[in-house]
């Protein structure tokens, strides 16, 4: 992990299907205002400095999965399979597919990502479900690191209404 927090490394997922079923992580509720996280920075740390006195690993240190909602929503980190008593430690429903999708941009410009990610799985007859965003870089590091990178993921399901209406046509 950069000093900025920012992950050095990340999973090259753009475009890709993965089943993130089964995956241990550490999910810690976010208060939100109108999907606006409160205190994002702060809630962050916090959630590093507890895997740290757990000695949980990171799969990807400082990946940070971030789902926004209307009041609250949640970050989630990916860990190495451990067992450990603490709360907001669970492993994600099987199966848990999500589409990847790295958007090169700022926030301002990522509805034209989100619309295209979105488009691609409808097409292909999957439900959308809830968006998580990973930030890349920071406001720090984007210059030096080829300018600002979120990955999209969003969380989708076979949708058998969608594939046959998909089939039939217009």
């Amino acid at each position: 992990m950069l000093e900025c927090g920012c992950p050095t490394a990340y999973p090259d997922w753009h475009n890709q299907d993965i089943n993130l079923g089964g995956q241990f992580v550490h999910i810690m509720p976010v208060p939100m205002f109108l999907h606006m996280p409160l205190g994002f920075e702060v809630r962050v740390a916090r959630q590093g400095a507890i895997l740290e006195q757990l000695g949980l690993k990171e799969r990807w240190p400082g990946l940070v999965l971030t789902r926004s909602a209307a009041w609250r929503g949640a970050i989630m980190r990916l860990l190495e399979e451990a067992i450990s008593p603490a709360r907001y430690l669970e492993h994600l429903p099987n199966p848990f597919q999500v589409r990847g999708y790295l958007h090169q941009g700022s926030v301002e410009n990522m509805p034209a990502s989100v619309k295209k990610l979105q488009g691609e799985l409808v097409a292909a007859g999957r439900r959308p479900q809830e968006l998580y965003l990973c930030y890349l870089t920071c406001p720090h590091c984007s210059a030096a690191r080829g300018g600002e990178k979120i990955l999209l993921l969003r969380r989708w399901v076979e949708s058998p209404a969608l594939q046959r209406k998909l089939k039939s046509g217009p």
